[in-house]
Parts: C-alpha cells; structure tokens; sequence
C-alpha cells in the first residue's frame, strides 16, 4: 500500500466503491485522512462497511467540510452530464481528483523524481504496460505495475528511487489527475473511443495528450494522425521525444517484418526479432512491443537483455492469447478486440483465419477492417451485430450466422480442421462490445475458453 499522507489530518469525500475505490480509501485513511465514503449501489456500501470504512450519505453532507471530492472514474465528470457529487463539489468549490493525482502527490512528497512509467492510447494500453513491466522484471529491477490494468495504484508499494512504477491510465483517470508528470509518457494511438463521456474527439484527443505534454520523456506512435499531431506538438516544444512506428521512420524505434530496430537519421539498427514472439503477434502487438522497448531503452535496459525479456514474455488473457490447440488448428482469444481498430492487427500478416465476430456494435462497425478481408477464410457472427457485419462482409467474405458463442466455436473448428491451409486458426476478435450477451469482455474471453477446451483432441499450450 502507498498511504496517501499528503491528506494528513483533512476530510474527503469519495463516491465509487469498486475495488480501486476501497483501496482509495484505506491508502487516504492509513495516511491520516477522514475518509466519508458513499456509493448509489447499497450492496457497494455494505461491502465498504463491512471493511472498516466509514460510509456517509454525500447527499446530504455538509460539503463545504470536505477539502476534496475522490471521484472514481468510472463515474461522469463531464459528459453525458455531471454526476450529482460532482455538481455538488463545484457548488462548494471541492477540488474533484482521482487515485492517480493521490499517488503523484505522494510521490511528489516523499520520492520526487522515482520513476514512473504511464501508458495511454485508445488500445494497446494493458500489453504494453505488461510487457514494461516484464521487461523490466527480466532484469532484475523492481517494477510495481497497476491502474487500469490489475492493482489498483494505491494498492501498489510507495515510490522510490529504485522503484519503477509502470501505470496504465485511461482517459477517465487522466482527466481527474490534474499534476500528472511522469517520467515518461507513452501515447500508443488514438482512434475514436468513449466520445459519451468526452463530448468531441478533440476533446478526447486533448486529455490524452496530457500523459505526454508533462513528461520527462514522451513516447509517441506516430501511424494516426491524432498522436502524429501530439509528437509534433511535443518536438515543437523541445522537450525529450521518441518516436514509435509500424512503418518507416528515419529517427525513433520501428517494428516491422518481425524486427524491432532504432533508427537514427535513416540508418538502422536491429534490436530484436518479434518472429518467434507467440504472445505478441500482429501489427498492433508489434506497435505495442515497440512502445515497451521505447520505454525501457529509455529507463537504462541494456539493449541486448531485450531479446531474452520478449521471448519470455506471455499474452494477457484475452489479447491475442493463444489458448491451445486441436490437431494443426489453432485457437486464439482476442476477446479484448472490443472495436475495429482493436481488431486490425488481429487480422493483419495472416491467413486461413476463421473468425468469429459481433456482439454490441460501436460506431463504423467493421468497414475500417475491409482491406483485411482477404485473410479470413470463413466469419462467423454472433450478437446484436450479426445483420450489420453479414451486410459488410456480403460478396467479400463468406459467412454463417451463428447468434451465439457456442455454435460460432463448433462451425468454426469443423471449418478450420477441413481446411487446406497448413496452419488454420480459430480467432475470437469480435469487434464489439460484449454486453449484449455477456457481462464483459473476460466474461466472453472466459466462455471461449472454455467451449474450446471443450472440443475433442483439445491441447492447451
């Protein structure tokens, strides 16, 4: 635990009781704080209570008492429209802040200048800050790995000089860290994603931008116009930058044709070969790869520890995780593809891919993916978008209409062991959202699983 002690002695208020939010308040608490905690849900309050904490009703607190609103992030700031605790903190001019902007001023209060590592980008978050943290554990350095990603911040040990911190922050968490100053900030991509809760792209685009404008070092990809835009800004300003592409850049770190390699004014230096890397498969892991190895060169890594550190490296469940096998088919779970853009590298490099799509569709369905079209042998659809995709892949890619998990795996398997291709593969990438049909995407991750170990012959790696 990191106990937030920069509140010493002061009263906040904190409304979410999810995991990070219990562990919000005992950090805040353990470190002096009187903590008045709430949730609309009873079953959160009973839970919270049940730990120690003490619950308040925050409708009808004196809020003018409270020298800070802990907002979790899953809760509007903004838009659609402003919870009503956040009405109710700016009323009483309540600064409103989140686990992060804690742990910052922790940092800054007791270890100024530790380490730490915060990754952002629309995908490409969780594996790349694994894949940090792997990286940096293969040598033998402490790496504390949380946020959005696993742990919850404060659950994490407290900052030190020889402590790396490797954070995953989404948009939500960014925008109630208002001193958010890493030592590195790394911006992987950015395609449209939660515009309900930011209102525009622009505004979207602008908070994260925020994990690279205020670091030390920014690591930026450079292959969509959103984060081109913010490494230029970040050149312009000229502060530290690396740049990080899938295609050809004459200075920053590349991966492509299964290779990472820095370039320094065109010419090139091979790091390490992604080739024989299983868990990172596909343009977007290789973009992700190149953000991690961006960020440990960065951190002092020894350039030849790299190739040792990525082959030992595993898949996150349900991102391009490769659960085994029946006969020469291959089953992937790639549950976490919960939009196209997330999908893309699933479908990238490949063929004999027989694919099992839907579930809730988001906004531009599965036209971005049509160039991939041609390696799917087969699709299969699933959910509430089944009718929107068969009407996309019409006349470019055969297909059945499944409805459900379970017949989608069993037409799929017996379509891909028929086959002719030397090394079929069975992919759950589904381009959607899962709540139309499951509670979420490891929810989905974890039924695919489980209907593949059931198949006759079945391997699991």
């Amino acid at each position: 635990m990191t106990p937030a002690t920069s509140f010493a002695g002061r009263n906040v208020a904190l409304f979410g009781l999810g995991g990070s939010g219990i562990a919000t308040a005992r950090a805040l608490a353990a470190g002096g704080a009187t903590v008045h905690c709430w949730d609309d849900n009873q079953a959160s309050r009973d839970k919270a209570a049940a730990a120690g904490l003490q619950v308040l009703d925050l409708n009808s607190a004196e809020w003018s008492a409270f020298s800070a609103l802990i907002l979790a992030p899953g809760v509007p700031l903004t838009h659609p429209e402003p919870h009503w605790t956040v009405v109710k903190a700016l009323a009483a001019g309540t600064e409103i802040i989140g686990d992060i902007e804690i742990f910052f001023r922790e940092r800054a209060k007791i270890a100024p200048g530790a380490p730490v590592v915060c990754i952002t980008g629309t995908n490409g978050k969780s594996t790349t800050t694994a894949l940090i943290a792997h990286l940096l554990r293969s040598v033998g350095r402490d790496a504390q790995m949380g946020g959005n990603i696993g742990t919850a911040i404060l659950d994490l040990e407290p900052p030190a000089p020889n402590r790396v911190h490797v954070i995953e922050v989404s948009s939500f968490q960014i925008d109630l860290t208002p001193s958010m100053a890493p030592t590195i900030g790394v911006q992987i991509n950015l395609t449209p994603d939660h515009l309900d809760r930011h209102g525009t792209m622009e505004e979207y685009a602008a908070i994260k931008e925020r994990v690279v404008a205020l670091a030390e070092i920014a690591i930026c990809g450079v292959d969509d116009p959103w984060s081109k835009a913010m490494a230029d800004r970040r050149r312009a300003s000229g502060r530290e930058l690396v740049r990080i592409s899938t295609g050809n850049l004459p200075t920053g770190i590349v991966a492509r044709g299964g290779m990472i390699s820095r370039m320094e004014g065109g010419e090139e230096f091979v790091l390490a070969s992604l080739r024989n890397v299983s868990s990172l498969r596909g343009t977007h892991n290789a973009q992700n790869a190149a953000a991690a190895v961006a960020a440990v060169l960065a951190l002092g890594m020894a350039p030849e520890a790299l190739q040792r550190g990525l082959d030992s490296y595993l898949s996150l469940p349900h991102r391009m995780e490769q659960i085994g096998s029946v006969g020469r088919v291959v089953f992937i779970n790639d549950s976490k593809a919960t939009n196209a853009d997330s999908t893309r590298g699933a479908l990238s490099g490949a063929e004999g891919l027989y694919w099992i799509l839907g579930g809730k569709a988001k906004e531009g369905g599965i036209e971005p993916l049509r160039s991939f079209f041609p390696a799917v042998a087969r699709a299969y659809l699933i959910g509430q978008a089944a009718e929107l995709f068969a009407s996309a892949l019409e006349g470019a890619v055969p297909f059945d209409r499944c409805g459900t998990l379970d017949v989608a795996v069993s037409r799929a398997a017996a379509d891909a062991e028929a086959s002719a291709f030397p090394h079929p593969a069975v992919l759950l990438s589904p381009a959607c959202a899962s709540y139309d049909q499951y509670r979420s995407f490891e929810h989905r991750g974890a039924h695919f699983r489980d209907l593949v170990a059931g198949l006759p012959g079945f391997q699991p790696v």
